[in-house]
């Protein structure tokens, strides 16, 4: 038979989505980023205030709230925000987009999701989906009225009257299944400032404006809530004053698409919040995409530059409104954007008011970096420099951080000992030995070569490379050696005890 060109059709048959679809919604999402999508959901409500509530009892986590104030739900709009795909009529400046972000968010940490809403004129109503039960089609639960008013008109920080939304996760997967309180009230202060930091980062712009508050707490089910610990902005280009001349804005035109970029550089390293971010500060450098007010994106270069340790203090910010095509296309969970392959060409094209181009911003933020780098590595005590045995890695981030003495350089070489010491100083010959009795327990059974045990190296190196220098070791200095070999020699005989006396 031949090729033909068109494919024929006698018909058409409806193929509805299998009810289990509901279960493998939201697998990209993290705690983070499916909370984002919920405070979405309120800025679009027109909410001026959100709550994220961690519920516990007997010091087990059972639960989490997030209530707004916004305008809430009616019996109708109520049953299409739980529709899968669901679309309501989106307005210009509405952040959801896609009809899946409620119920993916939510079923990506807990398996019964509950909406309980109030319109103002409107009766209180409540739905609730079970995620992994036996079902034959896609039936919600139908929540009670007088369920739905007692949970919204709960102790909350603000009035939920006359409208507001409570949305309750139960079955929470990620929580820790424990009633330690120790191991709970880790997990609790760790989740609340990783929530708190990256809610700062998404929200920054609406934040900052005043429209909205977001504040996180727990409650014990028992004892009451705790202390509310507000969200606060965390602006990426939070900084005063960049190196001259910057930032600036490169423009460019894509098929009648015109394309924005604010090519921001740090002056120096900071430790400010605003500079350090979530996830630190070089994975933080490149561009950040914004789509009314809210930040979608935040770093990477997407094909524009690789990674690189001296562009950390270069960021830029882009304004998109939704997927450009042949440019950008954003996910549903609206954590990420990814650049098409035009991107890259189109940003090479932009130019600022006086022709700066994206090779010149990145130019400049390596020179700035420099610059700073000089600045903070002049005001560091020198060092002898790395040798024989340390990383190279390593050692090249021991070059790039501290200033180097116009010395030998320190080798760490494991050699036999006689005796149970960890180490041994040759000033002589500019050599920390190791004793190799304790390789094996050290490396965790691993084979070693020249520069293996990285860390343990560079803990060494850094304690006691200043011995090294100088024409005799002072009585301090030998008082120090003989402290830090009892201790670090019973630390070492530990770990060959715990590996196994494998020596």
């Amino acid at each position: 038979m031949r090729w033909r060109e068109d494919v024929p059709v006698v018909g058409s048959v409806e193929l509805p989505p299998d009810p289990h679809a509901l279960d493998a919604l939201g697998r990209n999402h993290s705690l983070e980023t499916a909370l984002a999508d919920l405070v979405d959901n309120s800025v679009d409500a027109g909410a001026s205030s959100v709550l994220i509530r961690f519920i516990q009892r007997n010091a087990r986590l059972i639960g989490l709230y997030v209530v707004d104030d916004g305008h809430g739900m009616t019996p109708r709009s109520i049953d299409t925000a739980l529709t899968l795909g669901g679309r309501r009529d989106y307005r210009a400046t509405d952040l959801g987009r896609f009809g899946i972000g409620l119920k993916a968010a939510s079923f990506s940490q807990a398996a019964s999701l509950t909406v309980l809403s109030r319109a103002s004129g409107h009766e209180a109503v409540g739905r609730r989906w079970l995620q992994g039960q036996n079902r034959d089609g896609f039936h919600c639960d139908v929540v009670p009225e007088d369920f739905a008013v007692a949970e919204l008109d709960r102790t909350w920080p603000f009035s939920t009257s006359p409208s507001g939304t409570v949305i309750r996760w139960d079955q929470v997967g990620g929580f820790p299944a424990s009633e330690d309180p120790h191991l709970v009230g880790t997990f609790l202060s760790r989740t609340v400032d990783h929530l708190r930091g990256h809610l700062g980062l998404m929200f920054h712009r609406i934040l900052a404006k005043g429209k909205l508050s977001i504040t996180v707490d727990v409650e014990d089910v028992d004892e009451g809530v705790g202390v509310p610990a507000e969200v606060r902005p965390l602006d990426p280009f939070g900084y005063r004053h960049g190196p001259d001349g910057w930032p600036k804005t490169l423009a460019t035109d894509v098929d009648g698409v015109a394309l924005s970029i604010q090519c921001h550089i740090w002056p120096g390293r900071s430790n400010n919040a605003e500079y350090r971010l979530p996830g630190g500060a070089e994975l933080r450098q490149g561009l950040y995409f914004y789509r009314r007010d809210r930040l979608l994106h935040a770093g990477g270069w997407e094909g524009i530059h690789a990674p690189d340790k001296k562009l950390q203090l270069a960021r830029a910010a882009i304004d998109i409104d939704g997927d450009v095509s042949g440019l950008f296309t954003m996910n549903p969970e609206k954590s990420r954007v990814t650049a098409g392959a035009g991107f890259a060409r189109a940003v090479g094209a932009a130019r600022a008011a006086d022709g700066s181009t994206v090779t010149d911003f990145l130019h400049a933020a390596e020179q700035t970096w420099a610059t700073s780098n000089q600045r903070e590595t002049a005001r560091r005590r020198p060092v002898v420099p790395p040798g024989r045995g340390i990383n190279p890695r390593v050692s090249r981030e021991i070059i790039d951080e501290l200033p180097q003495l116009n010395e030998s350089p320190l080798n760490i070489l494991w050699v036999k000992f006689d005796n149970n010491d960890l180490f041994h100083v040759e000033r002589e010959t500019m050599t920390l030995l190791l004793n190799r009795r304790y390789r094996a327990a050290l490396l965790g059974g691993r084979r070693g070569g020249l520069n293996d045990a990285p860390l343990v190296k560079a803990l060494m190196f850094l304690l006691m490379e200043n011995v090294f220098q100088g024409a005799h070791l002072g009585s301090r200095d030998k008082d120090n050696i003989d402290l830090w070999q009892e201790i670090l020699t019973a630390a070492a005989q530990a770990e060959l005890a715990s590996f196994g006396g494998r020596g």
